[in-house]
């Protein structure tokens, strides 16, 4: 992808939407008895549905607010029999939603406007509560402003709000806020706030110190209509979290107030009681770090009620509450299990528990017990009622692997997604995705490929290698299948299918020549075709034949239950019928063809009809002929449509097609269209409507699948039917979310497939694969990403590709945690060392002490899935960046001698050779390493890089030397087989020594602070600052000095950058910009005339460049991008950049080639802003240019929802647009098809 000047226009197109999830909630939102689950997800709202049998989560409907979500909650007013929702976005609106099933689509039910846009502390949003009734809601923001408005619903049962009431307080800060429940008395909420007035008076920071926290009850008179404060008292300054008590007829009311290392219970006009967060009794314990509350769920049950509460460690309490009508007696906690760090929980009454993780994969268990009659410790409120906190000794349990929960489900996640590389390492059509994900001990080497994930029951070999597979029924009551017959060269094999799969010899089929089709016709009845005839085998085994002409032979065959067509090797097709009496009967006349039959296809027959009325028929002149069979005009040609390669394969299926509404045309089935897929000699698939009247072909679409040329296969999954090509890898077409898609199967490449059923596998598809017979299936089709997963140890930094191995260097770090060799110090010293039983970390987590780091560097290889090198960095150093280098001048056999004179002592090292006998350049790792960082402050004693040299296979690393450096190295990377380093704002170039690394160049700027990546071509060097944007920099060999070339007038926060071309450059920055910069034509040019001669008495600007970038493109998409990337996603697309985002986001920016596209869509997502206004409130303009203005980029996401709209919303913007619904639906369809998936 070349940038050929600065009216480059893009597309924005999101492959997978961010996983992270921000607040989960539960509720019946679809007005039945069943509970379900919403996520918010950056910008998305998914729906999840829960099945109990199965112990799965099923997504529903997933949704682009276009506004960030910040916070979610859900309430049903009194009388209803489902949940609405409540959101806070970044529009300065409140939002009301409710999930409609029938529209399969999230209502806007109220939107009250009541500030200005974007996260503001001043504006609310940033907390959000709810009356336990469904009566009020409370939005409140950061610092002073508080919003109830009140729910209620009217006489239609439409539910209403109120205007809002303010329960503003000027100078103070808010932490926390719920609704506390108190039955049917006025609603109120508990706050917990600090006023900071004295504070801000007081210059010497004393009044500071004495400020108080406070929870704070807020009430809402429903009579009055006005919101009073009723109650404040003080609290732990500590205090974090609030937790509702049941109140009325359920339980005594009151808050749990959540501080450092103690759970509160207070309520107005209660005794307070108070109890410990119990600490895990090991040796590694830090006795200095408090434990605190970041999350917990309340869960009632007849005539009871409990609260799980979770730690910074991830470990779980049951806390209970003992009370009496008039008092409450005290408060209880155990230990109960321990689960991933939780952004939220959530427990369902059909008894299961969703954790949603703050990072890594989000958990869904199943409750075993309720941790009632387990032997852990319990502390009571009662031991601690006395004295002052510091009087106590901590609480302690022994952590134990899960005994109340278990595990049952997972949703993926790709949260924090730190960094990524692009590369195809499997041979395949496309590349695949590595990526860094997660976090701690849950962090992982990821695989990313698009895919829908094969389960395979059987793999079994066959004595040859059959040319064509079939699956049939004996007859038509079956269930399910009973034969599998194999075609090979010579023969046909056929096997039946039970509780083991075997040879049969009796069911009639012809086993001495080589079959062209087998199908199931009639009531009990058999049909082969093979080359020299037709056996028709009745229900009794009697066998009738029909046989093909003297010196002619069938070549392409087609079948259905009741219709069969042939064709022979001289241009004619046969047409055959079945009779009522089960007669398989030859039509009297044949058609011939203009060019030889290479396939024929005949559609299913329609449900209430005795025939199928086409029969589509390819010839090797590259033409599709589409013939009657109708009684009337029987092999009567209705069609012809020329192709641009030969047919290798056909098929007529309906398919359901929500979007299809083209009212010009004769009326179809409502929900199915009659379609005819056709598979070309060069690879490429299409899809045509097939007019179900007059026969002609339209709306065909077109998509590239791989070199070999398509077969086509009918196969059912989910009850549907589906499509399955194959060609250099197999390919699935269905339906899914009103959309026709296409994905390739992770799996083998077949050569041939079927479908298959059995009692053991209801949807199955059986394929050959050179000798080997395949049975697999299908779980999931809404998800098309395959992940392979490798564990890693620690919190994952940079990764970096080996020069030619398919070999991973992956470095990681966590802070405040014991490295291996301070663990194992603290066991060695501990004096109950017998006692100590090591927990699984990805469990449990890793030790932590504060100011400690544990890193690491490892050798992944992808393709083994496997780990094959750890080295662990002691000293407590912590690793930040990675690169490989060839330093091919220390690698020279005669070393110059104006060289240091380290170059004379060379080392003895083992030389590594290639096949010919010639010694292999070396390859080195290069790790850069700080040690004693600290975060806040920023701050560390010294940086090194650390030089490793690979082993010629890329396995293995061997430790050279260290270069102790004054500043933390965050970015490297190899140049000119030198090493270009960025640490703080100096940019060096050092050679390879023998004891240490040789500095060579070094360049300072004023206008550069701290870089984070850099890259480089030719003699340039761009160099990404993390608050200064991108500078340009030529590189001078005559006398080693880095020159700026231009710089930008924008300060971004730059987190990755990657060239387009020589002049241009993508990148992102940590405010979830994405943005090209490029330099001009002629400074550019003037920069590389001479070496860069001209630029030596530059004058600078502002201490900079002596130039400035041009802004191409702007855009907003609401993630921090963490790496991009150029490349080519699908097999025969173009080029386009590919980001990855801190949230899971992987994302596109696909670049327009033609004008006209760019109007067309321009106007398209101008409609789409009006006529499908984003259910947040945001206005979308707005939101897509968050901090700059939005320029040159459209938003696809936008623009392919209208695949969605209903149809009459079509129509209207296609009429703007002047075209039809299906024209920009194809449209749309095109562009993500021709670029990505």
């Amino acid at each position: 992808m070349s940038a050929v000047s600065t009216s480059m226009h893009l597309y924005s197109l999101t492959l997978l939407p961010p996983t992270a999830i921000t607040a989960s909630i539960i509720g019946q939102f679809s007005g039945e008895r069943h509970q379900e689950i919403i996520l918010a997800r950056g910008t998305r709202l998914e729906l999840y549905r829960t099945d109990a049998a199965a112990g799965r989560l099923t997504p529903v409907f997933s949704t682009d607010v276009f506004g960030i979500i910040r916070t979610i909650v859900a309430f049903r007013v009194a009388g209803s029999s489902k949940d609405h929702i409540v959101i806070g976005t970044d529009a300065g609106r409140l939002a009301v939603l409710e999930y409609k099933p029938e529209q399969h689509n999230f209502v806007q039910v109220h939107l009250e406007t009541f500030g200005k846009t974007g996260v503001r502390r001043v504006i609310p949003g940033q907390f959000l509560a709810v009356d336990p009734k469904g009566r009020a809601t409370m939005i409140a923001s950061v610092e002073k402003n508080k919003l109830v408005y009140i729910l209620n619903r009217d006489s239609n049962a439409n539910v209403t709000i109120s205007s809002p009431l303010e329960a503003h307080r000027a100078r103070s800060l808010l932490y926390h806020v719920i609704g506390l429940d108190v039955g049917y008395d006025n609603p109120i909420f508990a706050a917990l706030e600090i006023d900071y007035s004295d504070a801000e008076l007081d210059p010497s920071g004393r009044a500071y110190q004495e400020v108080q926290k406070t929870l704070t009850y807020y009430e809402l008179d429903l009579g009055l209509n006005h919101v009073v404060r009723i109650w404040n008292e003080p609290v732990d300054r500590s205090a974090n979290l609030l937790f509702a008590v049941p109140g009325g007829a359920d339980g005594p009311s009151g808050v749990l107030v959540c501080s450092e290392g103690w759970i509160h219970y207070r309520h107005m006009n209660r005794a307070t009681h108070r109890v410990p967060i119990p600490r895990r009794r090991t040796p590694l314990d830090d006795p200095n770090r408090k434990r605190i509350i970041i999350s917990g769920v309340m869960h009632k049950m007849k005539g009871a009620f409990f609260l799980l509460l979770q730690t910074d460690e991830g470990d779980l309490f049951k806390v209970t509450i003992d009370y009496t009508v008039v008092a409450v007696q005290g408060v209880k906690i155990k230990y109960f299990d321990t689960v991933p760090l939780a952004r939220s929980l959530n427990i369902l009454k059909s008894g299961f528990l969703f954790v949603a993780a703050e990072g890594g994969t989000h958990n869904f268990y199943q409750f075993e017990k309720l941790g009632d009659d387990d032997n852990e410790a319990e502390f009571r409120s009662s031991t601690y009622e006395k004295g002052s906190v510091g009087d106590y000794a901590p609480a302690f349990f022994y952590p134990r692997p899960l005994q109340n929960l278990v595990l049952v489900d997972i949703v993926d996640s790709l949260n924090p997604l730190v960094d990524a590389k692009i590369a195809n390492l499997t041979s395949e059509d496309a590349p695949q995705i590595y990526a860094l994900a997660g976090q701690g001990a849950r962090s992982t080497f990821r695989t990313i490929r698009h895919g829908l994930e094969v389960t395979e029951l059987v793999a079994s070999e066959l004595p040859g290698d059959p040319t064509a597979l079939w699956t049939t029924k004996r007859s038509s009551a079956d269930e399910y299948d009973a034969y599998i017959v194999l075609s090979f060269v010579n023969g046909t094999l056929v096997l039946s299918i039970g509780e083991t799969v075997e040879e049969v010899s009796d069911s009639g089929i012809l086993s001495s020549t080589p079959t062209l089709a087998i199908q199931q016709v009639g009531a009990d009845s058999l049909v082969q075709v093979y080359p020299k005839g037709i056996r028709h085998i009745s229900g009794e085994k009697e066998i009738n034949e029909w046989e093909a002409p003297l010196h002619e032979a069938i070549v392409a065959a087609t079948t259905n239950d009741r219709q069969v067509a042939i064709a022979l090797s001289t241009g004619e097709i046969v047409y055959f019928e079945l009779d009522d009496e089960g007669q398989l009967n030859e039509y009297q006349d044949r058609k011939q063809m203009d060019a030889p039959v290479i396939c024929l296809s005949v559609g299913d027959v329609p449900e209430g009809r005795v025939r199928n009325s086409f029969l589509a028929v390819g010839c090797q002149d590259s033409t599709i002929h589409i013939i009657s069979l109708d009684p009337d005009n029987t092999l009567t040609s209705l069609s012809v449509q020329a192709l641009t390669a030969p047919a290798t394969s056909l098929r007529i299926l309906s398919m359901p097609d929500n979007t299809f509404e083209d009212q010009s045309k004769p009326a179809v089935d409502a929900s199915h269209t009659l379609y005819l897929h056709i598979g070309l000699n060069n690879g490429v698939y299409l899809r045509s409507i097939l007019d179900g009247i007059s026969g002609q072909l339209s709306d065909t679409q077109t998509q590239f699948l791989g070199p070999k040329p398509i077969k086509l296969f009918k196969v059912t999954m989910q009850g549907r039917p589906t499509i399955l090509a194959l060609s250099s890898r197999p390919w699935l077409g269905y339906t899914h979310s009103a959309s026709y898609q296409v994905t390739p199967l992770v799996y083998e490449s077949l050569e041939y497939g079927s479908g298959f059923t059995s009692e053991q596998c209801p949807e199955g598809i059986v394929g050959i694969e050179g000798s080997n017979l395949r049975i697999f299936t299908i779980e999931r089709l809404t998800e098309n990403i395959k992940q392979d997963v490798i564990p890693l140890t620690y919190t994952p930094r940079r990764l970096v590709q080996h020069f030619t191995q398919p070999i991973f260097y992956v470095i990681q770090s966590d802070a405040n945690t014991l490295s291996p060799f301070q663990r194992q110090a603290l066991i060695s010293n501990s004096r109950n060392q017998s006692d100590y039983e090591e927990l699984p970390t990805d469990e449990f987590g890793l030790p932590r002490a504060q100011g400690r780091w544990a890193s690491c560097i490892e050798v992944i290889s992808p393709l083994e899935q496997d780990k094959l090198l750890k080295i662990e960095f002691e000293d407590n150093e912590a690793a930040f960046s990675v690169a490989v280098c060839s330093f091919a001048s220390y690698q020279r056999p005669e070393v110059d001698e104006d060289d240091d004179e380290e170059r004379d002592e060379e080392e003895e090292e083992e030389e590594e050779y290639d096949e010919q006998g010639n010694p292999l350049p070396k390859t080195y790792v290069v790790v850069g390493t700080a040690k004693d960082v600290s975060l806040i402050p920023k701050r560390s004693t010294a940086g090194f890089l650390h030089v490793f040299r690979a082993s010629a296979d890329g396995k293995k690393l061997k430790f050279i030397h260290k270069t102790e450096l004054p500043d933390v190295p965050v970015a490297l990377t190899e140049f000119q087989n030198k090493l270009l380093v960025g640490m703080g704002g100096v940019l060096r170039l050092y050679d390879m020594g023998m004891k240490r690394l040789l500095r060579k160049a070094e360049f300072r700027s004023r206008n550069i602070s701290n870089i984070v990546s850099i890259q480089t071509a030719h003699n340039r060097v761009i160099v990404a600052d993390n608050q200064q944007s991108v500078t340009y920099l030529i590189y001078r060999h005559d006398d080693n000095r880095f020159l700026p070339v231009a710089d930008d007038t924008i300060a971004r926060h730059t987190t990755a950058i990657t060239q387009l071309d020589y002049e241009t450059v993508v990148g992102g920055d940590r405010f979830g910009n994405v943005w090209v910069v490029r330099c001009g034509d002629k400074v550019s040019h003037d920069a590389d005339l001479d070496n860069g001669a001209g630029l030596l008495h530059a004058r600078a600007y502002l201490d900079g460049a002596p130039s400035r970038l041009d802004t191409v493109a702007h855009y907003f998409v609401q993630d921090i991008p963490t790496s991009m990337h150029k490349t080519r996603l699908v097999p025969g697309g173009l080029e386009v950049v590919l980001f990855t985002g801190l949230q899971g986001t992987i994302g596109l920016l696909i670049p327009f080639l033609t004008k006209d596209d760019v109007v067309f869509f321009q106007q398209l997502e101008s409609l789409m802003r009006t006529q499908d206004a984003p259910l947040s409130g945001r206005d979308h303009l707005i939101y897509r240019g968050q901090y700059v203005p939005v320029k040159s980029v459209i938003d696809g996401d936008l623009c392919e929802r209208f695949i969605t709209l209903p149809a009459e919303q079509k129509r209207s913007i296609a009429a703007e647009l002047e075209r039809t619904a299906n024209e920009v639906e194809r449209k749309i369809s095109a562009i993500r098809t021709r670029y990505a998936f």
